[in-house]
């Protein structure tokens, strides 16, 4: 009986084992001495835990590490129809490649901006197929070359660029015999710009507060201005401002304009179509370049502009930022 009782009252009672053999419950707290206290480590303080005991390390917070400046170029597009025309003639491309290994190659890169003009589809088949020809044959012959190593004996850049306008301007002529095109093409390698410029697209160096136009119009304004003939401020309001004598597909060979600038640290480079110069002030341009320190928000706000003070020309923008 008494046998049976001890049984009965331990199998419905929680009492703790007899203090000799006794073992702490599985939910209990460590006993609070010195030998297994933990405490939080102070600030600034290095403590070291012992994880076989089951403590988890408590992870730092997140740090920021703040950039001292870019390293690499960066760039904005935008493109857009305009208000009046139901047909976008522009044509854009940009290309960058950043590399960074023990071979050391410079940054690469191809922006090239090209404004159709001939019948509904002729001028956008014409920058078309001159983007895609002059964006082919540079990377064949300048950008492939340099990834390959094989530099060595390649042709020279400004060579290479005006191969590839003469190969655009046979495609032209040849596949659209109705179409013509402007060209601005800009291949950046390094610190270094290599222009090629046919028509009335432009390019501008942006230092600090100025604004240089670096390409020349190759507009009957603009050669009128040279002769002495016309003002600036009257070939703004000339009805012949868009009249070009110098445009791909028009003749069996073209002449192209090419020239390098070393670009200056922090320097900016806009290459657009007479749709956003022929619009808005180069004030206005500089102005908003300034205004929007990210390239893509300085582009759609230029084309926003450009719509806004009647939009009657397709237009487009390439801003570049170089690193410093």
């Amino acid at each position: 009986m008494n046998l049976f009782r001890r049984l009965f009252s331990q199998s419905n009672n929680d009492a703790a084992p007899p203090t000799d053999t006794a073992v702490p419950p599985v939910d209990s707290p460590p006993p609070d001495n010195e030998a297994t206290k933990t405490t939080k480590p102070l600030e600034g303080e290095i403590h070291i835990l012992n994880l076989s005991e089951g403590a988890t390390r408590e992870l730092p917070p997140d740090t920021l590490i703040p950039q001292t400046g870019s390293t690499h170029l960066i760039f904005g597009q935008a493109t857009d129809v305009g208000t009046v025309r139901s047909n976008n003639q522009d044509s854009a491309f940009a290309f960058f490649a950043a590399p960074r290994s023990v071979d050391d190659m410079p940054d690469f890169g191809i922006f090239i901006v090209a404004d159709g003009m001939g019948g509904h589809h002729d001028g956008e088949k014409a920058s078309a197929i001159t983007m895609r020809t002059v964006a082919t044959q540079i990377t064949k012959s300048i950008y492939m070359p340099l990834l390959a190593g094989e530099n060595a004996n390649q042709i020279p850049i400004t060579e290479a660029l005006v191969a590839a306008v003469d190969r655009a301007n046979a495609d032209v002529a040849s596949r659209v015999p109705d179409g013509g095109t402007t060209l601005s093409v800009c291949v950046i390698i390094g610190g270094l710009a290599y222009i090629a410029h046919v028509g009335d697209s432009r390019i501008y160096l942006i230092m600090r507060d100025s604004m240089e136009q670096i390409t020349r119009d190759h507009s009957l304004v603009q050669r009128l201005i040279e002769l002495g003939q016309l003002t600036p401020e009257e070939a703004v309001e000339h009805n012949q401002k868009h009249v070009l004598y110098r445009a791909l597909g028009q003749n069996e060979s073209v002449e192209v304009d090419t020239l390098t600038r070393r670009l200056p640290p922090r320097s900016r480079l806009l290459i657009c179509s007479d749709g956003l110069w022929g619009q808005v002030s180069e004030r206005e341009i500089l102005d908003i370049i300034k205004q929007y320190p990210h390239p893509q928000e300085a582009c759609n706000k230029l084309v926003a502009l450009a719509n806004t003070r009647g939009g009657i020309d397709n237009v487009t923008v390439i801003l570049l930022h170089l690193p410093g």
